[in-house]
């Protein structure tokens, strides 16, 4: 059963979704939620904060995605197949929030999150460093910073992504994985260990 803050967030996911963070108003997330004036403030204090509190919701929604798709037990290749594909479903699977997260959210608005956001940044970091690391270390993937290797293996991925959210193209995404796969394999693996036979995607 939802509480009345989840239903809220929930409402005001709804209405930026529909008008905007600039069009959307308290009273259009109140009416969506069934929510009180008392009780949105209860929980928020403006509508800058519930928009923050939910940013910070999704990017934990999208990570945990993003994190449950490698561990150490993964190949240079298959990890950096899994990261891509992970990212493409989530964003597919996830519209209404991936759109929020890539589309609609602005840093203007999420100043006042800055710290609690990279915080849930380094985590994630982290745990991907912890595939990472050892296959760098053996040769297996290239040596770049974190920021880097996050650029070759979601940022091309993005570009389908975003025009995919906004409208601008309606191919699914998820329909370039194997070309997005490919030429991240090239960005960041070993040339050695792109020959490497066997290993599963």
């Amino acid at each position: 059963m939802s509480t009345a803050r989840e239903d809220l967030l929930e409402a005001g996911l709804a209405v930026f979704d529909r008008d905007g963070f600039e069009g959307a108003t308290v009273a259009a997330i109140r009416t969506r939620a069934r929510a009180s004036n008392g009780s949105f403030f209860h929980f928020f204090g403006s509508k800058k904060e519930l928009a923050g509190t939910l940013f910070l919701e999704i990017l934990a929604r999208y990570h945990a995605a993003v994190i449950a798709a490698v561990d150490e037990r993964r190949g240079a290749r298959e990890g950096v197949a899994r990261l891509i594909r992970a990212h493409l479903e989530w964003v597919v699977s996830s519209r209404r929030e991936a759109r929020y997260l890539f589309e609609i959210s602005r840093s203007e608005w999420t100043e006042e999150i800055r710290g609690a956001q990279r915080a849930q940044n380094s985590r994630l970091v982290e745990a991907v460093e912890r595939w990472r690391a050892p296959l760098v270390e053996r040769g297996e993937l290239l040596p770049m910073t974190s920021s880097v290797f996050f650029s070759q293996i979601i940022g091309p991925a993005q570009i389908f992504c975003r025009a995919w959210l906004s409208g601008r193209d309606r191919t699914d995404p998820r329909e370039q994985a194997e070309m997005l796969i490919a030429c991240a394999i090239r960005a960041v693996v070993a040339a050695d260990a792109i020959q490497q036979p066997g290993e599963a995607r």
